[in-house]
């Protein structure tokens, strides 16, 4: 991750010096000028809309979102959190296809929006960016293997430790150690494929057990052994 948040400073850089890189016209320069974007998004913001046509990438520089989509039924699913060093968008940009998923800011975040054109320019001229791409796209596809996995494999009650564990691992904490997410018991529910009364029943649960702390929607690991236990998490 260390090396992905490098790539998003140098990013910024560009945004603040493109000049520095050396391999843009004045033309192209001027072009960046008028083109790039700096977003910022309040909580409940959508950041991109499930079936709209990409025209650009988004970079997190700060805050969290929510990749999720809408099934059937109306009801929502979220596929997994983006935070700093993430990026929304290419997979839409290289596949020539449509946002197969919405997100929605979870926080107030910072967002560096690139034009598609000025970004597929970026990966030809930096091999190193275009490799860390491919290691994200990589790290995604790992992601959501996992999430498969343990839809159809897990307990609830197993998949709910995993869920933390796996929160803890890509959120991190706060300075009194809970996860860095403010999640509904609807939205934990979503996350582990259960109804809200179920998820409300187990997070009390691990709260009796000692598994975990819980002060109103934050939530804090206990027992990190005992969870990765009970959730057959191999680190």
């Amino acid at each position: 991750m260390s090396e992905f948040i490098e790539n998003v400073a140098s990013i910024k850089a560009m945004f603040e010096a493109p000049e520095s890189f050396g391999v843009f016209s004045k033309e192209e320069l001027l072009e960046f000028e008028q083109e790039k974007k700096v977003f910022n998004f309040k909580k409940g913001n959508e950041i991109i809309q499930e079936g709209n046509t990409p025209k650009g990438i988004y970079c997190v520089v700060k805050g969290t979102a929510k990749l999720f989509k809408i099934g059937f039924n109306g009801k929502e699913q979220i596929l997994r959190f983006i935070h700093e060093g993430d990026i929304l968008g290419y997979r839409s940009i290289f596949s020539h296809e449509a946002f197969g998923a919405s997100a929605n800011a979870m926080n107030n975040m910072e967002v560096y929006y690139i034009p598609e054109k000025f970004f597929l320019k970026l990966l030809e001229a930096n091999p190193k960016l275009a490799l860390n791409i491919l290691q994200r796209i990589a790290k995604d596809l790992g992601e959501y293997t996992r999430t498969i996995t343990y839809l159809a494999q897990k307990t609830v009650r197993e998949r709910l430790a995993e869920v933390l564990l796996l929160l803890e691992g890509k959120l991190g904490t706060d300075n009194e150690g809970f996860i860095n997410i403010s999640l509904t018991r609807e939205e934990m529910a979503n996350l582990i494929g259960t109804a809200t009364e179920s998820a409300i029943r187990l997070i009390s649960e691990f709260k009796t057990d000692h598994l975990i702390e819980v002060e109103g929607r934050k939530i804090k690991i206990l027992d990190h052994h005992k969870l990765t236990k009970l959730g057959h998490v191999i680190l």
